[in-house]
């Protein structure tokens, strides 16, 4: 298993773009909550949220069950 980002696959270039362009996403997770806020940076395990107050939440990739920009 590798620990690198693969930056060739789709879903990780998109991710990337909304970080690059200061995207406010949402994030629905597997226990049913759901997130708001500005992703900051991703590693192959993690995604980091900043919310309204700019208080980080390190995300595990396992726990999202859908990302999408919010409306």
């Amino acid at each position: 298993m590798t620990t690198e980002l693969e930056t060739g696959l789709p879903s990780i270039r998109q991710i990337q773009t909304l970080i690059r362009d200061e995207t406010e996403v949402e994030l629905k997770l597997i226990t049913n909550d759901l997130l708001t806020g500005k992703m900051r940076w991703q590693d192959p395990h993690c995604i980091c949220l900043f919310d309204h107050f700019d208080q980080p939440t390190i995300v595990w990739r396992q726990a999202i069950v859908y990302m999408k920009p919010k409306a």
